[in-house]
């Protein structure tokens, strides 16, 4: 199995418990944040529901130069997250089909303001900047949740809420 199919079948594989974290997000707490300098409940779920499908894209360039206004919007509702979550699979597949060979095993590079942040194996940058940062951030919808008492969602395995294995 090529490394594409292998990513895909991860994003595909963990889509499950992502999508059991964004139907958890109260609809009426979306503005809601733990900290002033968090983000609310509904931009990191609207984070959460577009970072494989924004990010796979952005690896189909060699170089990516962030925007002045790069950032998370706020949600309107909660249905707005989950149709974003619903887009992100077939838009991460998308891109990831259309690299290249040689663009699979080049470099990709960010840039900000014509400065080079970072120059990484596009690899590194799928598994890194898609899955272990998607990961990251699934980690702290957990945090938001049980900080908000909702039941929190199995995602590999039980919580103190959920227990897959019963």
């Amino acid at each position: 199995m090529n490394p594409i199919d292998l990513f895909i079948a991860e994003l595909e594989h963990e889509m499950t418990a992502t999508m059991r974290q964004l139907e958890a997000i109260p609809a009426a707490k979306l503005e809601w944040q733990p900290h002033p300098k968090s983000m609310s409940i509904g931009k990191l779920g609207m984070h959460i529901a577009t970072i494989p499908g924004q990010i796979c894209q952005m690896a189909t360039l060699d170089v990516f130069e962030f925007p002045e206004n790069f950032g998370v919007p706020q949600p309107a509702s909660k249905e707005e997250i989950l149709q974003a979550a619903a887009e992100t699979i077939p838009q991460a597949k998308a891109a990831l089909r259309s690299l290249t060979p040689a663009q699979i095993t080049g470099d990709w590079t960010a840039k900000a303001k014509g400065h080079t942040l970072m120059t990484i194996p596009r690899m590194a940058m799928i598994r890194n900047i898609v899955c272990n940062h998607w990961y990251h951030h699934r980690g702290q919808m957990q945090v938001y949740l049980r900080l908000l008492d909702v039941p929190v969602p199995s995602v590999y395995g039980p919580t103190a809420d959920v227990n897959p294995f019963m």
